[in-house]
């Protein structure tokens, strides 16, 4: 890993990067829409390996999988689980259906309705991400969605790893198709002879299913265009570097895209973090990825006060910010932009990925200036009820029909005036 300083940082360190072929992505989508089922064999064929004898997963295949699955696997699936649904419930509890009488007369409301149909993206290549189908699904069931389907392109052996199908079925979902990439996100988004259209596509993926979820958005929901994922750990003298160089390295490994960047006050600490780097990368059976990911992207930065430490974060936006620093509290106050805050030395990102309760599907590539993570409210729509009495007419009719007049909209004003 590379030590800057502050100063020294490019701009590009703090730009939106745009990712994905979008003519590619396009032409594949369009043969989606156009030859349903024939076009997802043909590109799962053509870019897994594999044509599957049937796109959706047998019940009896996904029942097998469980039964043979590690007991202690799936114990920590549904220890995840089970967080993942307390937190969920806590969040939906923040939001219900109300009525409210603004002015005499006028009764102005708000409805709770779940999204119908969720399409949850689990990606199976060089990881199997069973966490993301729990981050996904679980807030669904939890806000009530009434159809939850899986698609996970058949990787593993010619089909859907094992342990995904496990994992689906401990939690109760048991619609999953052997889909992966542009074409899954096309089927459903479309939906075909075999796939259901969704409403609302969920899960991560790389930057070509990035770029079919942009596409795609406006006919379904999505639930944000997330790029390579992100850590920023700010520490000062009291961190600890081997600690630090562990979750550089957690984060570094996803893919050679990952971004880990380490901000400190401390040179000394800042040469601590970078050998431990280094002894930790030589045992570390997913190394070579780490590596071309620090090499490419990774940083120590250090920077000349915590003013400034703060100023690089909340530019930056990270997914994941971690904070081992003795002001604590200073620190929380004043950033702002992050996908999720993980305070203190026992506070890993890894912790947030699986078991804690919080969702690991977080905002990157510096949209966490505006966004927060997927939660269960992204489940729910809050559509709203109006009621007008003769009473209310009075009250509020006259300045509608004003504005109608302002606006040059003379329908509506006549529409407001007739009822006067």
């Amino acid at each position: 890993m590379k030590i800057i300083t502050g100063k020294d940082l490019e701009p590009s360190f703090f730009s939106y990067q745009e990712e994905g072929d979008a003519a590619t992505v396009k032409e594949i989508l369009d043969q989606v829409q156009l030859k349903g089922d024939q076009a997802l064999l043909d590109y799962t064929e053509e870019f897994d390996g594999v044509r599957p004898a049937a796109l959706k997963v047998p019940l009896q295949t996904i029942k097998e999988s469980r039964e043979q699955a590690d007991p202690d696997f799936l114990e920590a699936c549904r220890l995840a689980a089970d967080n993942i649904r307390i937190f969920a419930r806590r969040q939906l509890g923040q939001i219900q259906d109300f009525e409210i009488e603004i002015t005499p007369g006028v009764k102005a409301g708000q409805r709770v309705i779940p999204i119908s149909r969720v399409g949850v993206y689990v990606p199976g290549g060089s990881f199997p991400l069973i966490s993301s189908l729990l981050m996904g699904a679980v807030p669904a069931q939890v806000a009530g969605a009434e159809k939850i389907i899986i698609s996970s392109p058949p990787s593993f052996s010619g089909d859907i790893n094992p342990a995904i199908l496990a994992a689906a079925d401990l939690i109760g979902i048991q619609e999953i198709y052997r889909l992966g990439g542009v074409q899954a996100i096309g089927a459903l988004a479309y939906g075909t002879e075999t796939v259901p259209q969704v409403d609302k596509i969920v899960g991560p993926g790389n930057s070509y299913v990035t770029q079919a979820k942009k596409i795609v958005l406006g006919r379904v929901g999505i639930d944000l265009l997330a790029g390579p994922t992100e850590v920023m750990i700010i520490a000062d003298q009291s961190g600890d570097p081997e600690l630090i160089a562990a979750d550089l390295l957690a984060q570094a490994e996803h893919d050679p895209a990952a971004i880990a960047v380490l901000i400190t006050t401390s040179s000394a600490l800042a040469k601590k973090v970078k050998e431990n780097v280094n002894k930790q990368l030589q045992d570390l059976p997913t190394g070579a990825i780490a590596r071309q990911s620090l090499d490419r992207n990774g940083a120590i930065i250090l920077v000349e006060n915590n003013e400034q430490a703060i100023e690089i974060a909340n530019k930056k936006a990270p997914e994941h910010l971690e904070l081992q620093v003795q002001n604590q509290d200073y620190f929380q106050e004043k950033l702002l932009n992050f996908g999720s805050l993980f305070l203190g030395q026992q506070t890993c990102e890894v912790f947030g990925d699986y078991t804690s309760g919080l969702n690991h599907t977080l905002p990157t590539n510096t949209t966490a200036r505006y966004a927060g993570g997927l939660n269960v409210l992204d489940f729910v729509k809050l559509p709203t009820t109006l009621e007008i009495t003769a009473t209310g007419l009075r009250q509020i009719g006259p300045a509608a029909a004003t504005l109608a007049d302002w606006e040059g909209l003379a329908g509506h004003a006549r529409a407001a005036r007739r009822r006067l």
